[in-house]
């Protein structure tokens, strides 16, 4: 929608301009106001809804609990940063899933700082980067950008990205829950069903960074959490990276 208003935004600029006769307001708005258009539709896709539903309609209410899932609910399963450091200390190939939640927390210089001394030890480093992760598209972009990380680390193709999970030795998943969630692919009663999404549990371990136990902006519960594979480091992205460094740092200096 904010992506919507803002293609507005250009064609109000391009009238504008034809009111005033300056060619430079015209061209420029007609191409904010298309790339915008372009950008909301790219957007909708992402997330498997019509342009219409996505302005006039509500994003689905969680759907109500599935047959026989009472009794067999699993608790996600938590790892300390002292153990989670140890894995990635020695890990050969990391993806990084950013999400909103590392947009609010800031974490981008700290995710880079631990790109780094993941890389300094022998490990690759990737990022995915979802069409629709961060609420902005192309925020998470700009934010990495802006903490130096290469843009050709950023994988923003969702099945290119999938591939290099299915041979990743670790999957950090920091602030994200939507666009990784399995029932996208798994249950056609999920408000969230053919949406195109990351599968960080094809890799060898998950890392999940969170603040609680609550839901993504679907408002529907995500297995993944609950995987044999994901492990969750609850608390502040920032914060989490933060441990992260430090044990990694102290393994060196054990060493």
């Amino acid at each position: 929608v904010i992506s919507l208003l803002n293609s507005y935004a250009g064609l109000a600029a391009a009238a504008t301009g034809f009111a005033i006769g300056n060619n430079v307001l015209i061209i420029a708005g007609a191409l904010e106001g298309a790339g915008g258009f372009i950008l909301s539709i790219i957007m909708s896709k992402a997330m498997n809804r019509s342009f219409a539903n996505v302005i006039f309609g509500a994003f689905g209410a969680a759907p109500s609990s599935k047959p026989g899932a009472k009794g067999d609910v699993k608790e996600p399963k938590s790892i300390t940063p002292e153990d989670a450091a140890t894995q990635l200390a020695y890990a050969g190939s990391v993806v990084i899933i950013p999400g909103y939640g590392m947009a609010v927390a800031q974490a981008q210089h700290t995710c880079r700082e631990l790109d780094e001394l993941i890389s300094k030890k022998g490990g690759e480093v990737k990022y995915a980067i979802h069409p629709v992760a961060g609420r902005m598209p192309g925020h998470l972009n700009v934010i990495l950008s802006e903490a130096g990380i290469d843009y050709g680390a950023l994988l923003t193709d969702v099945d290119d990205a999938n591939r290099v999970l299915a041979t990743a030795d670790v999957a950090i998943v920091i602030g994200a829950n939507d666009i990784v969630n399995p029932d996208a692919e798994d249950d056609k009663s999920s408000p969230l069903y053919g949406m195109p999404i990351f599968r960080p549990w094809t890799a060898r371990t998950v890392f999940v960074i969170k603040r609680g136990k609550g839901t993504g902006f679907s408002g529907v519960e995500n297995p993944l959490f609950t995987r044999d594979n994901t492990l969750m480091l609850y608390g502040d992205a920032k914060g989490v990276l933060g441990s992260l460094i430090k044990e990694i740092k102290a393994l060196d200096e054990g060493h």
